[in-house]
């Protein structure tokens, strides 16, 4: 905010307000008769800011970082470039004159957990930098308008954060919680809805418009288009964006009734002392969320309970000595087990080299997210069943007794024992966990031959302060 010293025959001092109707967009500053005023800036000056040349190589920059598939139009990142340098003047001035027409996405299917099918949308390298283009002058505007609570899609935020600020909550004795679960959130946003939001804040027209051509341009299901009246698919650079509009509504309904909450994405928790309390507002949340957002509420695995047993961003909560500390959650146990079981089966075609990689590859990535976990026993158990599957297919490589006898005695066995075993008819899995391959092909050996487990990368830490 910027002020004026008030001197004889000048204009009071004030602070410097925004353009009216422009919230958000730049406001232009002028001298009239001594006094600093703000004037309204040009109808159409944030289509502009989206389609100046700095936004637009910035965005072209971050499209080609992000890599991503091609879309239906089956141009790849690598093509983009020659495409602009040659269309460029064409595709910018189409978007001005509202006749730019944006391709469908293509569908991709990705398995879930539980057997379903999560839905993307991958849209053409073209309306991804569009899209960036888009997003990276709306969200600025958009960021001072966001919610405390909310982590998810935010520059310098993040799921860890957001955990982190749930173990503050609970240890503000806040210990129970409402898990809200918004059925296919992204599937089913209700366009009339999010683009009433936007034109609060978004008062150029233009952009308006185009943002509702990307909201309605189809999908391509095999070979049919497919019409979109509903929902912004997952896969373009603004589909997080404008999910964050929508669901800053939530926020500050929520905010407004003094209840702490934590949303990433469509995956939020709202706190409460007690469980009854917990289920009044799990009642009363889900008519604001079906009726003024027009969201529909999965009622089925929207939990009310206290925080010990309930799973949030793949992690479980429990309080000790009056402090809120995260663990490991036993279904994001299970599914590491069964990523491993994965990538250790003796059937998966993995050569050594192929094996070691992946590892190397997912375990990297899994420590590095659950590093503020406590549990350090259950990684210990993990590691052990681990070395001993990575046994078991080092076992089977060798297939043949002599190949077996051979390599045991190169590791070091006895002659007599590494026929005795070599020729032995025990199964692979028995095999692995026998006392002459724990010798053979102990941890050392295999960290040697760039095997890996958690241990590896993960180190208890504790949960960062403040």
């Amino acid at each position: 905010m910027q002020k004026m010293s008030t001197q004889s025959g000048s204009c009071p001092q004030q602070s410097r307000p925004e353009a009216e109707d422009a919230v958000g967009v730049q406001t232009f500053m002028r001298v009239v008769d001594g006094c600093l005023t703000t004037e309204q800036p040009n109808r159409y000056a944030l289509l502009e800011q989206i389609l100046s040349p700095a936004n637009l190589n910035a965005a072209y920059k971050q499209v080609m970082r992000n890599k991503g598939a091609a879309g239906i139009d089956r141009m790849d990142c690598d093509r983009l470039l020659g495409y602009l340098l040659e269309h460029k003047g064409a595709l910018t001035e189409s978007i001005r004159q509202r006749t730019y027409r944006p391709n469908p996405v293509r569908r991709v299917e990705i398995p879930k957990d539980n057997g379903k099918k999560r839905l993307l949308g991958i849209p053409t390298v073209v309306d991804r930098m569009i899209q960036q283009a888009i997003a990276q002058v709306l969200a600025p505007i958009y960021e001072r308008q966001f919610s405390e609570g909310s982590f998810g899609f935010r520059p310098n935020r993040g799921a860890k954060q957001a955990l982190v600020r749930v173990t503050e909550i609970v240890g503000d004795g806040y210990r129970y919680a409402v898990g809200i679960d918004l059925e296919r959130f992204f599937d089913t946003v209700n366009h009339a809805k999010l683009i009433e939001i936007l034109q609060r804040t978004i008062k150029d027209d233009a952009v308006i418009s185009l943002i509702h051509r990307y909201l309605n341009a189809g999908v391509m299901v095999g070979t049919k288009v497919e019409a979109t009246r509903e929902g912004t698919p997952q896969g373009g650079p603004l589909s997080p964006l404008l999910a964050n509009v929508l669901l800053n509504e939530l926020d500050k309904e929520l905010e407004r009734r003094g209840h702490p909450f934590v949303r990433y994405a469509d995956d939020g928790l709202i706190f409460c002392r007690s469980l009854r309390a917990a289920e009044r507002v799990r009642d009363s949340i889900t008519v604001f969320i079906e009726g003024r957002l027009k969201l529909k509420v999965n009622r089925e695995k929207t939990e009310c309970a206290y925080i010990g047993k309930l799973k949030y961003l793949g992690y479980g909560f429990y309080v000790s000595r009056g402090k809120c500390r995260l663990r490991l959650h036993k279904k994001s146990e299970a599914k590491l087990r069964r990523k491993l079981k994965q990538i250790t089966s003796r059937s998966n075609g993995m050569g050594y080299e192929q094996r070691k990689t992946a590892l190397r590859n997912y375990l990297q990535g899994w420590a590095e997210y659950f590093d503020y976990a406590d549990m350090g026993s259950k990684v210990a158990a993990i590691d052990q069943w681990l070395r001993r599957r990575l046994r078991m297919c080092i076992w089977k490589s060798w297939k043949k007794p002599r190949t077996r006898v051979k390599n045991l005695i190169l590791c070091g066995i006895e002659r007599r024992q590494a026929y005795q075993w070599g020729y032995t008819s025990k199964g692979y899995w028995r095999i692995a966990d026998s006392w002459i391959l724990a010798r053979a092909i102990g941890d050392e050996s295999l960290r040697r031959a760039g095997y890996s487990w958690i241990g590896c990368y993960y180190s208890a830490s504790a949960l960062p302060k403040g």
